[in-house]
């Protein structure tokens, strides 16, 4: 399946993520598309969470809503949806709780629950499960009439497993932990049924227009560096290898790849040799010295301000813009700027706007 797609006028991410040297640093934002816009609220109405996920005609609007408010500003779009479409193409129910999250009611318990056998028995048909992602893709792309490129994602297979096991938020990870030590083959098991649907999940997204992807890890942090190493690595690792592959077979050309292993700062040396074109860092991170971790490696970097600075003044959303840019070497290259992790609830949309002009002033010197 082929798409006639308006051309693209601004490739900028693209380039960099390819390792390029540039004019001044790409910009896009974790979660850019959502609750911080009053627009946002306006176009959801009284639909739930995932109701917007499924329909394609909304979730486009959702995606686009940035791009026109920032015109100009942000460099990439990422399609308006969730990690969490992946558990529910495995046969789990997730709801949407106003206030609260995420909710699994009937999670994974232990391997004997029938539960855990069922979902890794079955055969996802990931075509026709998350065929509304697909379809929005492919909405989104036509109406971006080729302004930014736009970024496909899905969660990391550790993160979206931590969601079956814990039935949704958690602070203590008890089940998650639990699983690695007790039953850790099952949870291996889990773990590579859920690799194998990312990496056609992510194929599928770039055949319907996606022209860049992103895993996020979201919970990587919860795992030591050894646990990290048996649990989440390996399968990073698998969609790295496997996804350029799957596009190859399906005759597509390949995408830039990004991983964000968020509080895996310990484990960046390993990260930075699991395949992927650019590494996502969190704000606990200190460019300079992530810098100094890769090395001669053709790694670009992305992130990292804390989003908690756009609750801040000016002078510090502007302090933290210049340690940023100094830190990873200016802006010409091997950086993608963003936020260390998604855009918080009450930022203000002119707050974002003055952290976006701050980063393509000072990288454009």
């Amino acid at each position: 399946m082929t798409h006639d797609f308006p051309p693209l006028k601004n490739d900028l991410v693209l380039r960099t993520a390819w390792g390029q040297n540039v004019e001044r640093a790409p910009i896009w934002i974790m979660r850019q598309a959502g609750r911080y816009l009053p627009e946002y609220h306006e176009a959801k109405g009284t639909r739930d969470f995932f109701e917007c996920c499924r329909d394609p005609e909304v979730a486009s609007t959702l995606t686009l809503q940035p791009i026109e408010r920032f015109a100009g500003l942000l460099d990439a779009s990422i399609i308006f949806s969730d990690i969490l479409v992946i558990p529910q193409a495995m046969g789990m129910v997730v709801e949407m709780v106003d206030k609260k999250g995420p909710h699994f009611p009937n999670p994974l318990r232990s391997p004997d629950d029938g539960q855990y056998s069922s979902v890794l028995g079955k055969d996802v048909n990931v075509a026709a499960e998350l065929d509304y992602v697909y379809k929005a893709i492919t909405l989104t792309r036509k109406k971006l009439d080729g302004r930014v490129p736009l970024i496909g994602f899905c969660g990391a297979p550790w993160t979206l497993f931590c969601y079956m096991v814990e039935g949704g938020g958690t602070k203590l990870f008890i089940e998650s932990k639990k699983w690695i030590y007790k039953y850790p083959d099952e949870t291996r098991a889990m773990l590579q049924k859920i690799s194998e649907i990312c990496v056609e999940y992510l194929a599928l997204q770039v055949q319907a227009g996606a022209q860049m992807i992103q895993v996020f890890d979201s919970w990587a942090g919860e795992l030591s560096p050894s646990t990290f190493k048996k649990f989440s690595e390996p399968y990073l690792a698998y969609i790295a290898q496997n996804l350029p592959r799957k596009l190859k077979e399906m005759g597509l050309d390949i995408v830039p790849m990004i991983v964000f292993a968020k509080g895996a700062n310990q484990s960046l040396d390993s990260v930075c040799n699991l395949g992927y074109n650019v590494v996502g860092l969190d704000w606990l991170m200190d460019p300079a010295d992530a810098v100094k971790v890769r090395g001669d490696r053709k790694i670009v970097f992305q992130g990292n301000a804390d989003p908690g600075v756009l609750y801040g003044s000016k002078e510090s959303i502007s302090e933290t813009v210049k340690q940023m840019v100094e830190g990873f070497g200016g802006g010409k290259g091997g950086w993608i700027a963003n936020l260390g992790h998604g855009i918080t609830p009450f930022v203000k949309p002119d707050d974002l706007k003055f952290y976006l002009e701050e980063i393509q002033r000072l990288t454009s010197k």
